[in-house]
């Protein structure tokens, strides 16, 4: 009886082993995916803000259009 347990310390060393490289993988693929999803919330947020520019610049555009048609029909 007294060797079963001397013969389990190697077979759960192996086990915690491995099962500690798993969660370390597990971690830094979590992290790398992590990280590339903030890059893309990043990406977006930076297209989303030009393209509320460029809204802006059409939107004055055609506000300046407006003006000028008003001014030519009065004139």
């Amino acid at each position: 009886m007294g060797s079963i347990p001397d013969m389990m310390f190697p077979v759960l060393g192996v086990g915690v082993l491995g099962l500690t490289t798993i969660c370390i993988v597990a971690i830094v693929c979590w992290y790398k995916s992590r990280d590339k999803e903030l890059q893309i919330q990043r990406e977006m947020r930076l297209r989303e803000m030009e393209h509320q520019q460029k809204m802006r610049e059409l939107e004055v555009e055609r506000e300046k259009a407006k003006a000028a048609q008003v001014h030519e029909g009065v004139v």
